[in-house]
C-alpha cells in the first residue's frame, strides 16, 4: 500500500491534480485514480515516467526506500 500513498503524496506535494498527472501519462484521470487507490497495478512504463517527472528514483517511488533520491 505504500506505493499508492507515495503516488498521492508526490502528486499533492507538487500541487497537481489527478487530471494533470493522467495527462502526463496519456491516460484518463479515472484510470490514474485507480492507481492511487490501489485498484489497479501501475505499469512499469508509467513508473518510469513518474520517476522522471518527479525527479525521484524508482526505488523511492516503489516504496523500497523511504528517503527520496534524485535522478542524475
Amino acid at each position: 500500500m505504500r506505493v499508492y500513498q507515495r503516488l498521492k503524496d508526490l502528486r499533492e506535494g507538487s500541487d497537481k491534480n489527478q487530471t494533470k498527472i493522467a495527462k502526463i501519462l496519456g491516460i484518463k484521470y479515472q484510470q490514474y485514480g485507480k492507481y492511487e487507490r490501489g485498484e489497479r497495478e501501475l505499469p512499469m512504463h508509467h513508473f518510469i515516467t513518474l520517476a522522471r517527472y518527479y525527479n525521484v528514483s524508482l526505488d523511492y517511488l516503489a516504496g523500497i526506500i523511504d528517503t527520496p533520491r534524485k535522478l542524475d
